[in-house]
């Protein structure tokens, strides 16, 4: 494991709490140290307060923040002597031990200190850092660990037994430390927990901690990459979209699937003894609340939660307090077919789970090669798991988004009202998979809840596998908009071609009866019910000269929306359609063309864009959310629904 401290960046983060700053930058880039929000660093600073009076300040990472992102606000200032203080007494609850960090901060608006701050304090040294190394993981999470610590490292650390975080691991480090630290000692080892360094400076603790791993991973030698056989490449959207129903009902709302067939996952998931290993536990105890204690080993979600009830009563019994059972669902799902599948309230929760789940594959796997893995006791991972101080982590304020946990796949989404819609789906909390013969929907978005795939939706061997290619990111498909389309130039019937006419309907009518019927199993195992919203044209109600094609591809699209409302009401899918007009913010809408219709009207473009009742522009964005908010709870109750965006057009009226 390399150094990755430069002269020339270091020199751009000045005094103490800079340097603080950048080396707490540079674990966190290294995922197998520090993953979404883990570890902790801090900083003793002698500061004046208001009244000219000096003391010391522990600068410790704050609850919520990332060691890769974090910056000086980051860090909350707590009084050292304080903290110092607390450590000697016999006991101290969570609520005070937060209560008495908090007063004792010198910015009220500073985040809640770590839970570890205590520890923080009691360690005589400037600069603390603290990782969840995967490689010092994988040389203590053995059936031996703690010889293999102590013969690896001798003086250089002191090492603990496992003691839950919090005030109970600051007093026994307290006890400790000052007995068994010597002049070599640079850090110290928390078994099945993770590691410290210190140092006087910033730069020194960093490269402590870096040689401290380094000798964990040269401990381990190189890894062995494990074969894996190739998986049927067969389509497993339905699969998929099955099993993402049954994790949503156990978890009481729609969930994210992401399906991971990576070689690393792959090899895991067929290890003939994955069943064994990867069921003992988490590679350490804050994992859990992302990933639950155990991964489901194949698709038995009722099993799965069974055995969760059964976890939770047996180890709630002894609690001090009573506790509210989380939801049963599986967040790790291993099926030798399916590789490593990951699930969240969100497509960013699956990435994140995913990538603390890789990481503990890793150590899994490193540890057998080392003799054998072994995780802590299900008692403890349950303290942790129902510690009210780290489930305060995952609590957010506000209800969740109203398409949280749902997928929406939108057609056009590369310009006009297609990328509207993707907006105002995404606005919603939902993930979305765009479709456009535009390659730029590839890079619409940079997020891990927005996949652009380039397709020609005309093309019947490309559309399933676009699907299929959006189940597999986001597990399934509860929402679908039917936007693409075609508007030719005006041209009347006696000069229309047989060509023109194939064309238009091909794209505006074929194409969304294919979607419909791929679209159709999956809609109908969405766990909320199936939605459909059909972007259809006020050339239905309100044809115009010379759109021949167009108004006929159209009108017979929206006749499809209302059969299909009418036989997929039994499947709880709902399907509505938008008729707007004059939408000019899209790419068909040139200035040239714009100005020419205006003066055909003899309007100027202003009054142009304005020629209806109301006198208002319609936009892309009008009609995007409109087409979101049918897919929402207000029309839970709407299907087969034709509704203007036109601002009031005499003729449809």
């Amino acid at each position: 494991m390399p150094s990755l401290w430069n002269d020339e960046e270091a020199a751009k983060y000045a005094g103490d709490l800079g340097s603080r700053v950048y080396t707490s930058r540079l674990l966190g880039r290294d995922k197998s140290l520090v993953l979404h929000g883990g570890g902790n660093t801090s900083v003793k600073v002698r500061e004046n307060d208001i009244l000219g009076r000096e003391e010391t300040i522990l600068y410790v990472k704050g609850s919520g923040w990332d060691l890769e992102h974090i910056e000086a606000a980051g860090f909350s200032p707590v009084r050292l002597d304080h903290l110092v203080g607390l450590s000697k007494l016999t006991t101290l609850s969570d609520p005070q031990m937060v209560n008495e960090m908090r007063t004792h901060m010198l910015r009220a608006d500073a985040p809640t200190p770590s839970v570890e701050a205590i520890l923080h304090a009691i360690l005589p040294y400037k600069f603390v850092d603290h990782t969840h190394s995967d490689a010092l993981l994988a040389v203590c999470n053995t059936a031996d660990g703690e010889r293999r610590i102590r013969a690896l490292y001798g003086e250089t650390v002191v090492v603990i037994p496992y003691v839950m975080p919090g005030f109970d691991l600051a007093r026994r480090c307290a006890e400790i430390f000052p007995r068994e630290a010597t002049p070599k000692t640079i850090g110290m080892v928390l078994l099945n927990h993770g590691i410290f360094s210190f140092g006087a400076t910033a730069r020194e603790s960093y490269e402590r901690m870096i040689a401290l791993v380094a000798q964990a991973e040269k401990a381990l030698g190189p890894e062995k990459p494990t074969p894996s056989r190739p998986v049927d490449a067969a389509p497993i959207r339905r699969e998929l979209a099955a099993l993402r129903r049954d994790v949503s009902t156990a978890a009481g709302h729609p969930v994210i699937v992401s399906t991971h067939q990576d070689p690393a996952s792959l090899a895991f998931a067929q290890a003939g003894d994955v069943a064994a290993i990867a069921t003992r536990g988490p590679a350490t105890p804050d994992h859990v609340l992302r990933t639950k204690r155990i991964p489901m080993i194949g698709r038995d979600v009722q099993g799965y939660a069974k055995a969760y009830a059964q976890y939770f009563a047996q180890h709630s019994a002894s609690t001090r307090e009573p506790k509210a059972m989380l939801d049963p669902a599986p967040r790790v799902i291993i099926d030798r077919d399916l590789g490593v599948c990951t699930v969240g309230k969100s497509a960013k929760d699956a990435q994140m789970v995913f990538d603390i789940y890789s990481h503990t594959l890793r150590t899994i796997q490193r540890s057998e090669g080392l003799g054998g893995w072994r995780a802590l006791p299900a008692k403890d991972i349950f303290d942790v798991e129902y510690w009210d101080l780290e489930q305060a982590k995952l609590v957010k304020s506000g209800a969740a988004p109203a398409f949280a946990g749902e997928v929406a796949l939108v057609t056009g989404a590369a310009s006009g009202i297609g990328k509207a819609c993707v907006q105002s789906f995404l606005a919603r909390g939902a993930a979305v998979v765009g479709l456009d013969i535009d390659a730029a929907v590839t890079t619409l978005h940079q997020r891990v809840d927005f996949l652009g795939i380039a397709c020609d939706v005309t093309d019947g061997e490309a559309l399933p596998r676009a699907i299929e290619q959006g189940v597999r990111a986001f597990g399934g498909l509860d929402m679908v908009v039917l936007n693409a389309g075609i508007f030719p130039g005006g041209t009347r019937i006696e000069s229309l071609t047989d060509g023109e006419w194939a064309r238009v309907m091909h794209v505006n009518l074929d194409a969304n009866l294919a979607l419909l019927r791929e679209t159709h199993p999956l809609l109908k195992l969405a766990p909320r019910g199936g939605r459909v919203a059909v972007i259809g044209s006020k050339n239905v109600p309100a044809p115009g000269p010379g759109a021949a094609a167009y108004s006929a591809s159209k009108a017979a699209l929206a006749q499809l929306a209302r059969v299909a409302a009418l036989e997929w009401g039994a499947d709880g899918i709902r399907i509505n359609t938008l008729h707007p007009n004059a939408v000019f913010d899209t790419a068909i809408w040139s200035q040239e063309v714009l100005a020419e219709r205006a003066k055909h009207y003899g309007l100027s473009v202003e009054q142009y864009r304005r020629n209806n009742v109301l006198r208002v522009e319609v936009t892309s964005r009008d009609v995007a959310e409109l087409a979101a908010e049918l897919c929402g709870p207000l029309f839970a109750r709407t299907t087969g629904a034709q509704i203007p965006v036109d601002g009031g057009n005499e003729r449809v009226i």
